[in-house]
């Protein structure tokens, strides 16, 4: 059903308009704002380019902040990267040694 470019367009509307209105939902007391933003940039993440564009630009720039992102967000080309790079770290280690 993604496939479908109408589908897609709504979908990145829809995670726009989510991440719009978490500052209202923010106001009620909870932590509901966060779950709102969070659920809207996943959905706009995976169905638009040019999100994925300002997302790339936003860690390259904020490289902490990306981080708790993607952890928040639970991105698999986050843990794969994370996994990469404890590998990588474990080989030099052993190469030390």
């Amino acid at each position: 059903m993604t496939r479908i470019p109408l589908v897609r367009q709504l979908l990145v509307v829809l995670g726009c308009l989510l991440m719009v209105l978490s500052p209202l939902v923010g106001a009620i007391p909870g932590p509901g704002g966060i779950f709102v933003f969070a659920a809207g940039l996943s959905l706009a993440l995976k169905y638009s380019g040019l999100a994925k564009r300002l997302y790339v630009r936003f860690k390259r720039r904020h490289p902490t902040k990306g981080r708790w992102a993607d952890w928040g967000l639970r991105r698999r080309s986050a843990m794969r990267r994370e996994e990469r790079l404890k590998a990588q770290q474990a080989a030099e280690t052993a190469a030390d040694d």
